[in-house]
């Protein structure tokens, strides 16, 4: 294989590995519970910043809005071929807004 080609084939693994942990926190419904969709979105590698519209515990708010803000760049190591890539998008700033 060329050197292009092995190339390729890993910017296209680690785009798609990023689009994959943005898309489910994208697709995050409203009306849930805050503190499992805060988790979730932190779980995939994301920063959540909450705003409260309301004074209630996370614990008891439902999630009226999300908003992405933006990336979050970081190296990126490929073990397989022995290569570093940096300001690589690793994840995004959320702003969840709870009531």
């Amino acid at each position: 294989m060329s050197k292009l080609t092995i190339t390729t084939a890993v910017a296209a693994a680690l785009t798609a590995g990023v689009l994959g942990l943005s898309a489910p926190a994208l697709a995050a419904p409203t009306g849930g519970d805050a503190q499992a969709t805060i988790s979730q979105l932190e779980a995939q590698g994301n920063r959540v910043i909450v705003h409260k519209l309301a004074d209630v515990d996370l614990d008891e708010a439902t999630v009226v809005g999300i908003n992405r803000g933006a990336p979050i760049r970081g190296t990126v190591q490929d073990y397989a071929n022995d290569r570093t890539y940096q300001n690589t998008i690793t994840g995004y700033v959320y702003y969840v807004n709870v009531r």
